[in-house]
């Protein structure tokens, strides 16, 4: 039998879809912001005016902005996956009670959310380490979360003991239990924890700020932090190089700020369509003992 159609659904869905246009249109203004005429663009409201790429050109054109492109990518990827693996195989090793004082180890990891010794201490431990104008610096850092390993160890608390009692009994040990059985059952906790990885080294810029003087180890997120302090300049830059141009567009501060906002968001939330589907799963299995 079918429901009827009632005044209070109207009313919900008309007001789900007014959140979502409240969510989704102010990005989707910096996009037609972003490719509009720089001149013509405060008038933007729906649709773009005089559509242009010159400012994205502009941009892509300054120095260093590819090769800080593929640092960016490059940190992401292996940052990511070191920190899935590492933080894994350490969830998992918590989770036997034989470890040599497990608790012990535990309990240090937890702490470590709670106290920071700030940031002197941290880049004085990262020179002693050698990471100054390091690309070490950007990965081996993160390999372990303290936040990710409590969320893969519940996760693995609430998987069947019984798979990996007979792969005892049949001679595996810990390492093959855990690549062979352990991890591919945790697909949902894993790629939860990769998007927020990804989201992590994607953004983060304050150890390159800090540690890195080399213009070759940049990352994107440094490079463009520094464009918006300097959106007027390379305005004014832009618009001398173009002045004997014919047709030539007239770059604004606005402009660059908008196209240097698209440029650092569109390549990580590509990364979301391919692991949405085991995030809802992951994030609440991890979070929550069952």
């Amino acid at each position: 039998m079918k429901q009827k159609f009632t005044v209070f659904d109207a009313i919900n869905y008309l007001l789900f879809i007014l959140i979502t246009i409240v969510c989704i249109y102010p990005f989707y203004y910096v996009v037609i912001y972003s490719i509009s005429n720089p001149e013509l663009a405060s008038k933007v409201v729906l649709l773009p005016k005089g559509f242009s790429l010159q400012t994205y050109k502009t941009l892509f054109s300054l120095n260093n902005i590819v090769g800080a492109f593929g640092i960016s990518v490059a940190r992401t990827f292996l940052g990511t996956a070191l920190t899935v693996v590492c933080t894994s195989f350490l969830a998992y090793l918590v989770t036997k009670q034989e470890m040599f004082a497990r608790k012990f180890v535990y309990r240090f990891f937890v702490i470590t959310m709670y106290i920071n010794a700030g940031l002197i201490p941290w880049y004085l431990t990262m020179r002693a380490y050698g990471l100054k104008d390091n690309f070490l610096l950007y990965i081996l850092p993160t390999a372990v979360s303290a936040y990710y390993m409590i969320l893969i160890k519940t996760y693995m608390e609430s998987l069947p003991i019984s798979m990996e009692e007979s792969a005892r009994i049949d001679g595996a040990g810990y390492f093959r239990i855990f690549r062979s059985i352990i991890f591919p059952l945790c697909k949902p906790i894993v790629a939860t924890i990769a998007i927020y990885a990804a989201v992590a080294q994607w953004n983060n810029w304050t150890d390159n700020y800090f540690l890195v003087n080399d213009e070759n180890l940049q990352t994107m997120q440094m490079i463009l932090y520094n464009y918006i302090n300097q959106a007027q300049n390379v305005a004014n830059v832009s618009s001398q190089t173009m002045a004997d141009t014919a047709n030539a567009v007239k770059i604004t501060p606005m402009a660059i700020k908008m196209c240097i906002t698209v440029i650092a968001t569109v390549p990580i939330m590509c990364v979301y369509p391919f692991l949405q589907k085991h995030f809802v799963k992951g994030i609440m299995m991890g979070a929550v003992k069952g």
